[in-house]
This record gives structure tokens, sequence and C-alpha cells, in this order.
């Protein structure tokens, strides 16, 4: 940390925002400017928004914003790299700028942006990652709900212990940037990562507010691939579970043909299972199919990673 008041970075993912990045900026400042009033952080406090690919008016905006106040910086990705991606290049941009911690936030503002006076209070206290845990849900659907509840849950018996309602609304310290700087695999997890590095954490609960303006842009196929991600990231249990199946497949196979043969020799009546065999036989190439399945979600990580494609590609960048 610095000697002083502490330099807090603000980092934005934006993907298709501009309804809602004037007012989403507007607030953001006046936060730092509140903060840097009461003594808690340093005045050259800024805002990172990086724009993953929009291909609205969101780029202007941002432009817009930094030619009238320095204090609004920002790159812009040559397409649309994911969210993941966006809070990545942000955290490794602002480690580059200069900064003692830095807090990720969404661009719809549904986090409480009051909130991060309290996330800096806990990194002034000593924690180098201080999570955000939403107090509920219900600003949700009822699919929304339930898959997340599965996914924690999921999460957390596959060895993940990330906790129940924890999101990327988190602020980490230089020191956790600089570990992060150490992991060099393409497709890291953020939640799973901060969560298992073992720097001292703390947790702030936070309100979640209907959105501004426009809609979310994590629709289910992003929110499954991001759980596909933090799963394949994360654990080998379900590796292991395919490695059980097997065993248990290969053992009750020999039972069958165990009790196939007994038929055979002792009551000549083979014909009387021939029903069974038909169950079974569906019911062991479905589980195949599904172990392939795991295996190949792991096959395609480690695909990914050796291709060592870069994780994002910047446009262009105000400093």
């Amino acid at each position: 940390m610095s000697e002083s008041k502490p330099i807090l970075a603000i980092v934005i993912p934006c993907f298709n925002e501009e309804l809602c990045l004037n007012t989403t900026i507007q607030k953001l400042l006046e936060v730092l400017h509140v903060l840097s009033d009461k003594g808690k952080i340093s005045e050259k406090s800024y805002l990172y928004l990086v724009d993953d690919g929009s291909s609205d008016n969101t780029w202007n905006i941002i432009s817009d914003f930094h030619q009238k106040n320095p204090l609004v910086k920002g790159a812009k990705f040559i397409r649309n790299f994911g969210n993941q991606k966006a809070l990545i290049a942000g955290y490794e941009s602002v480690r580059a700028l200069g900064c003692d911690c830095a807090i990720s936030i969404d661009a719809d503002l549904q986090q409480d942006e009051w909130s991060i006076e309290k996330f800096v209070d806990k990194f002034i206290e000593g924690a180098d990652i201080v999570s955000g845990i939403r107090n509920s849900r219900d600003t949700d659907t009822l699919f929304k709900k339930t898959s997340a509840v599965l996914f924690y849950k999921l999460m957390y018996v596959l060895g993940a212990k990330i906790p129940m309602n924890h999101s990327d609304f988190r602020l980490v310290s230089k020191k956790a940037l600089d570990i992060m700087e150490l992991y060099p695999e393409k497709y890291l997890f953020l939640r799973g990562f901060f969560n298992e590095v073992g720097l001292k954490t703390a947790y702030v609960n936070f309100d979640v507010k209907p959105r501004m303006a426009g809609e979310s842009k994590f629709n289910f196929v992003k929110l499954m691939g991001l759980a596909l991600n933090g799963i394949t990231s994360f654990s080998v249990v379900p590796l292991r579970i395919v490695s059980v199946l097997g065993f248990i497949m290969a053992f009750v196979s020999f039972l069958i043909g165990a009790e196939t043969v007994f038929e055979k020799i002792f009551f000549h009546n083979t014909p009387n299972g021939w029903a069974t065999t038909i169950l079974l036989l569906c019911f062991f190439g479905g589980i195949q199919i599904c172990c392939l399945g795991v295996i190949g979600e792991y096959v395609g990580q480690v695909y990914r990673e050796v291709k060592a494609r870069p994780r994002y590609i910047k446009d262009t960048e105000l400093k």
C-alpha cells in the first residue's frame, strides 16, 4: 500500500452499455470524490472501463469522459472476448498503470456502488481480497435463482470453495494482482482463483438494485459456459467420477455375464433376459456418452490452453 492514502482503481467491463454508461460513470466518479474527501483513498484514484467489443456507442461515451476527466481511463477490444477476459484485462491494465487496490463492478450498477466504501474499509484493515456477497436474489427469475444455487453447491462439492451468492463484485490488493500475473492460463476462472489463492479475505454484503436500462448480457448459454469453465478449471472430481463409473460398469457387466452363462448352462433359456439386456445396453450406453462428454470438456480445456492464444487483444487504450 502507498505510504499515505491508497490509490483505488475501479474496473468496469462494458458490452453494449450505452443506455446506462453515462449515469454509471457519473455515479462512480462521485463515489471516488466522496471517499477521497473522507481521506480513505487517494485523489489519484480512477475508473478503468473495458469495452468488450461493443457494437453501440459505448466506446464513444468512454472517450468523451476521458477527454473531460483524466480519471476516466479505458481500453477497447477489437472484438467481443467475454466478461471474464474483460475483467482480467482490467485487472492487468490497472496493475500496469499503478494502484494499491482494484475493485470490479458491473456497468449496469445493479451492485450497490456505495458499498465500495465498505470494501475499502476492509482493505485498510488488512484484507487483500474483499468479496461481495449478495443479500438476496429477489431481483432474479425463478430459473436464475435455482440455477445459481445449483452452481454454487456443485462447485463446493467439486472442491472449489466459492461462497454462496458471490459475484465478480470484489476488491483485490496489488499483492493479489501480482500473484494473478503468475497464472498464465488463458481461461482463468476468477471467482475460483481469488478464493483459493490463500490471501487474507474479508466479505461485504450488498443489495442488488434493478437494472437502470437495457438488458443483462448474461444469457443461459454464457452462464453455462462460465459454469463449465469454472468446473474444468478448478476440479478434477468429474474425471474421478467417470473412473468410478467405469469400475462400476465393469463389475455390473461381469455379474450380467456370469448370470447369462449360468442360465445357459443350467436352464437353457437365454432369451428370457432379452428385455433386461436391451434396457441395460441403453442405460450403460447413455452413461458412456455422458462420460465421454465430461472427458471431452477437459480435453477441450487442455486444447485451448495448449494453443496459447492471447486472452484478449486491445484495439485502443486511454491512459
